[in-house]
């Protein structure tokens, strides 16, 4: 089974205008809510390609019960801590002449809210896949994902891990099965700009001399780079089948994409290439893509290779 955990969810609040006018009343074209928060992100997109899995994670208030419904009636399963106070976060997303998001703090997780996920996760076994993303709540320890996957380590579990900083830095010694820094990300973790495939192959390679099996990088509009445990390394470029409109979860879709394509056939590059084809696809739509909206960019992608 696939686990993902959100520790901080939200309802994701797009709004589209022409132009944004500071100190002004501005006024949207249309609207939409989505589930917002990087592992149900994956799950959703799991879900769509039919993977079952489980959303783990924290949700509180009027906001955190409209979350967890919608996230149901997708088809995903949870397993949420509710929490007794506060609400799940509202994030604002404002598409005009820039993408501008205003996101939101979210609720104050306590001691026993966490100690209820952590025995949720020691529920897990060996072969189960669990995927933690994205940036934690201040209420919460810092070295979170680190004291999760040394919990779970040595059990059999696949960790999969998309984050940024120390976050990233501190799970390599758990040796996560994948990691997904974006290229900037990448450059980050090593306080320089990393620009070429020769650059990226080499301190991808550096993480993995640190811990981590495989190396996922994202490249926006250059594609993707899957430098893999036995050294070899796959390249994809985006596909030209769409128009980018939304960039709010593609990268989590890209993860989803590799587990669907990795599990179906254990093939490094063909999961870069339904990795590529999700996360592609999320881009080229509002909110996260379908099953065949994902086939259509699959297909493209064949007719590349």
């Amino acid at each position: 089974m696939i686990y993902t955990v959100t520790f901080n969810p939200a309802l994701d609040y797009i709004l589209h205008l022409d132009a944004l006018e500071k100190g002004s009343i501005n006024r949207s074209n249309s609207e939409e809510i989505i589930n917002g928060g990087k592992g149900i992100n994956v799950s959703t997109v799991l879900k769509n390609l039919g993977v079952e899995n489980i959303a783990l994670g924290f949700c509180a208030g009027f906001t955190g019960e409209a979350i967890e419904k919608g996230i149901n009636a997708d088809g995903v399963r949870t397993d949420f801590v509710h929490l007794k106070s506060g609400f799940s976060r509202i994030n604002v997303k404002i598409r005009a002449q820039e993408e501008t998001d205003i996101n939101g703090q979210g609720p104050e997780i306590g001691a026993e809210a966490l100690d209820e996920l952590y025995k949720k996760l020691d529920a897990l076994s060996e072969g189960d896949v669990l995927v933690l993303a994205g940036s934690i709540p201040k209420t919460l320890p810092k070295d979170i994902y680190e004291v999760i996957l040394g919990r779970l380590c040595g059990r059999g579990i696949k960790f999969v891990v998309d984050a940024t900083g120390e976050l990233m830095m501190n799970v390599l010694k758990y040796k996560p099965f994948l990691i997904k820094p974006n290229n900037d990300e990448l450059g980050e973790l090593f306080g320089r700009k990393i620009e070429s495939d020769e650059e990226i192959a080499e301190y991808a390679a550096k993480l993995q001399e640190m811990g981590a099996r495989n190396v996922l990088v994202s490249r926006g509009g250059k594609g993707a780079m899957l430098v893999t445990e036995s050294g070899e390394v796959h390249k994809r470029g985006v596909p030209s089948c769409g128009t980018v409109k939304n960039t709010v979860g593609a990268g989590d879709s890209m993860v989803a994409g590799f587990l669907y394509g990795y599990l179906k056939t254990g093939d490094y590059s063909y999961a870069l290439k339904t990795g590529t084809a999700a996360g592609s696809a999320t881009a080229y739509t509002i909110g996260i893509a379908t099953k065949e909206e994902i086939e259509h960019v699959l297909n493209e992608l064949d007719g590349q290779s």
